[in-house]
């Protein structure tokens, strides 16, 4: 998926429209806010009996109801795209981001003989956001683990750029179900308290939820229908490491071409880039990856780098989508958020992170994902 730009008549994709909700409330401006405050969203979970896991702790939005019909999955989206779907067009192609769905109405079907568990399919999931959405046309469901979200607006940049579509939106999704929080605590995988992305003294992640969208559309369209733009996926690079089912690969050279990938894609040189929206999970080996990555590429300097990791959580499928939002809001504000919850870098991060926000000029970020099967994703937001 190179489509490197070659000429200034290859459409550009831009973001017009977006919005999310995440642990911090509803709405861009809460997790922008939530995050510069330097207090995280993690807290005790009261969902359903943690008393059997490595951890009681959770990021989820304090809104949501297990006892509701709708599925949590639903009542974010219901609220998020009742005022949306005025301003997407009905020839949008949509595309849906997420690892489990609504996997909360398998779990009531299984653990108590409730509902329907044929109702939980992502194919199920992906008729409603259309419904919701006001889109006639058939959508494309994108599951590729934790680069779920990123990968779909990779592709919906593709498309735009190969003028196979000029309008796409992307809707991203996932909660925090007895499910995953059971399959995760196997892995051993979870901090027993907090993450703390990039320390030295991580021990795991932390795991969240949120739900978003974001309208991308042929820049030309956008003009000529007068809607502000936010803006723009200028490049994008996808790589699998093949090394592991749930590890990375510990060099972080698989991440490291993915993100020269995406450079290339957008025609930038490194030294464009002025902040790194990291993958940041808390993790030992994926800090340690990336860590490792991002000196391969940008050999001469540190770059400012976060990770909202340590915020509100590891949001799984919908993680991509929240922090490519948030990176467009980072260069609107030319500001670098902090990482929450760190405490003392470790000593291959010193220098790259911070617990305390700062400013850049740069118009160009870049955003990284990873997740398990060892896909690495990377895409270049401009101003």
């Amino acid at each position: 998926m190179k489509h490197k730009r070659t000429n200034i008549h290859t459409p550009e994709a831009v973001v017009v429209a977006c919005d999310l909700v995440t642990p911090y409330g509803w709405g861009i401006d809460a997790c922008w806010n939530g995050l510069l405050s330097g207090k995280t969203a993690i807290n005790l979970l009261e969902r359903f009996d943690t008393g059997a896991f490595q951890t009681k702790k959770a990021a989820v939005i304090p809104d949501l109801n297990l006892a509701q019909n709708d599925s949590l999955i639903m009542q974010m989206l219901k609220t998020l795209l009742k005022k949306a779907s005025a301003v997407i067009p009905k020839d949008t192609l949509l595309i849906l981001a997420t690892t489990t769905g609504e996997i909360d109405i398998l779990e009531k079907q299984v653990l108590s003989a409730k509902g329907n568990a044929n109702e939980s399919a992502l194919g199920c999931l992906l008729s409603k956001v259309q419904c919701l959405s006001g889109i006639k046309s058939p959508g494309i469901i994108v599951s590729a683990a934790c680069t779920s979200s990123s990968s779909a607006i990779a592709q919906a940049g593709a498309m735009i750029r190969s003028k196979e579509r000029d309008c796409v939106l992307i809707v991203a999704c996932d909660i925090v179900s007895e499910f995953v929080f059971a399959g995760f605590s196997s892995l051993m995988a979870l901090d027993k308290d907090t993450a703390q992305p990039f320390d030295k003294n991580r021990s795991g992640l932390s795991l969240g939820e949120a739900a978003g969208f974001i309208l991308v559309m042929n820049k030309g369209r956008a003009i000529r229908e007068k809607r502000p733009v936010v803006g723009e996926i200028a490049g994008w690079g996808l790589t699998n490491d093949a090394n592991h089912m749930t590890g990375p690969s510990r060099d972080g050279s698989g991440l490291a071409l993915a993100m020269r990938k995406a450079m290339q894609s957008a025609d930038i040189s490194k030294d464009t880039v002025g902040c790194i929206a990291a993958h940041g999970t808390g993790t030992i080996y994926n800090d340690a990856m990336e860590i490792k990555a991002f000196k391969s590429v940008f050999t001469s300097e540190a770059v400012p780098t976060y990770s909202i990791k340590g915020a509100i959580g590891h949001t799984m499928g919908a993680a991509g989508l929240v922090e490519v939002i948030i990176a467009l809001r980072s260069l609107k504000e030319k500001l670098v958020p902090p990482t929450v919850n760190l405490r003392a870098a470790d000593d291959e991060a010193e220098g790259w992170v911070s617990n305390e926000q700062c400013a850049f000029d740069s118009p160009v970020t870049i955003s990284i994902n990873a997740g398990f099967g060892g896909v690495n994703s990377a895409l270049i937001l401009k101003k």
